[in-house]
């Protein structure tokens, strides 16, 4: 056998693998691709530990592929292609069961078999098996997340929720998974992460900060309530998106009227799954006391006013850019379940950012609540969550001017 024979034979399995997966029909085309390069990537894997130790053994021999298969089927074999491919093989193992896994010496019906398959289908399905709502860019996609618990969650979430690959890179991009596990204790994370987001009680479906980067808008002293608002309307896809799953958009500006005063909640929304209606207020600037207070009669107006026998207690939450958790913690008491204040930003978080808010809020907490008997609106910061995620989010800068009035209009 010449030396070439090893790289022919591995050329004539991987033309194998790409041919039968062009023939499966329309409906199955993305599953059939994702397939095809998982198998790709097994084949150049197991050709790298069966050939030569000699350094750039695996270079060229990525090389010599790209420059033939390129040559046959066209773009999509590049070099940084078939490192995603091996790549992916390493990331995911057992993506296709070993009963289905393709070999060369299999008929082309068994290669089609083992495309179709899902590992068990969706009712065992689990991170790491084949989804069929995942498409080859999700996967090299969710390939960019190194710690396989964080890439578990976002694997769960994008094929619950329908995400599309570049609303799955945001929501990466934004660190979703960290600022969910910000206010969840050890045993809280490791469900987020083996079990996606679940949505049982009013904290889960909230975050800390939310990034609105969608906005285009600047950080800026000047901005008021009413652009953000404005903003938020004419993007407002993307700020569900931003919310999570199961939001449902009622209306802006709704009044509600007390004694012949008039009150305007900024957006209101109805969560589909927890069965409650949402109440969200926008403040510029430091968050204070009378902010809290309104946000309070707003939910005690839903409450008593609008929410029916079947729907569950209203959830108000406060985005504004800059908060005292200890005057969220004394203001709110016992209402600290429905009531929240969250931070806004309109920038990606860094994962230094992350670290350096996570370090922030422990000390905060440490400072304000060792004699409190007032249980935090969010809970304790766990340390051994921020030293896992180490990453948070941006803190959106302080305004230099005072904050604008506005939520009363008579």
């Amino acid at each position: 056998m010449t030396t070439l024979q090893p790289q022919v034979e591995l050329l004539s399995r991987i033309r194998h693998i790409w041919e039968s997966a062009r023939t499966q029909g329309a409906r199955s085309v993305n599953t059939a691709h994702v397939c095809a390069n998982w198998l790709i990537g097994q084949q150049i894997v197991e050709a790298e530990q069966g050939g030569t130790k000699r350094a750039g053994y695996g270079k060229a021999l990525l090389k010599t592929l790209s420059e033939q298969l390129s040559g046959e089927y066209g773009d999509g074999f590049s070099v940084s292609a078939l490192q995603y491919m091996r790549g992916f093989f390493l990331g995911y193992p057992e993506l296709v069961a070993k009963q289905h896994a393709l070999r060369v010496e299999f008929d082309t019906p068994q290669i089609q078999h083992a495309v179709r398959g899902e590992s068990g289908g969706d009712g065992a399905w689990r991170p790491g098996l084949l989804h069929s709502g995942l498409s080859w860019t999700h996967y090299r996609t969710l390939l960019k997340v190194d710690r396989r618990e964080v890439r578990d969650f976002y694997e769960i979430e994008a094929s619950r929720s329908g995400w599309s690959a570049r609303q799955l890179e945001r929501q990466i991009n934004s660190f979703l998974f960290e600022r969910l596990a910000k206010s969840r204790d050890k045993k809280g994370v490791l469900a987020l992460a083996n079990e996606g987001q679940a949505m049982v009680r009013p904290q889960d479906v909230i975050k800390d900060p939310y990034v609105l980067e969608f906005l285009d808008l600047p950080e800026s002293h000047r901005l008021v309530e009413s652009r953000i608002e404005e903003a938020l309307i004419n993007q407002l896809q993307a700020f569900l998106l931003e919310l999570g799953s199961g939001f449902a958009f009622v209306g802006r500006q709704r009044r509600l009227t007390l004694d012949g005063d008039h009150f305007y909640p900024d957006l209101v929304f109805y969560h589909v799954k927890l069965k409650c209606y949402v109440v969200i207020d926008f403040k510029v600037g430091k968050l204070t006391h009378g902010d809290l207070g309104q946000m309070l009669l707003y939910v005690n107006y839903y409450d008593r006013e609008v929410a029916t026998k079947d729907d569950n207690p209203t959830i108000g939450l406060i985005l504004c850019s800059e908060k005292n958790e200890a005057v969220v913690r004394y203001v709110l008491a016992d209402k600290n379940e429905q009531i929240f204040a969250s931070r806004y930003q309109f920038a990606l978080p860094s994962e230094a950012d992350l670290r350096a808010e996570i370090r922030r809020e422990l000390e905060q907490f440490e400072q304000s609540v060792p004699d409190s008997p007032v249980e935090g609106a969010t809970g304790k910061p766990d340390l051994q969550v921020a030293k896992a995620a180490g990453r948070t989010s941006a803190r959106a800068p302080k305004p230099s001017t005072k904050r604008k009035a506005k939520g009363i209009k008579k």
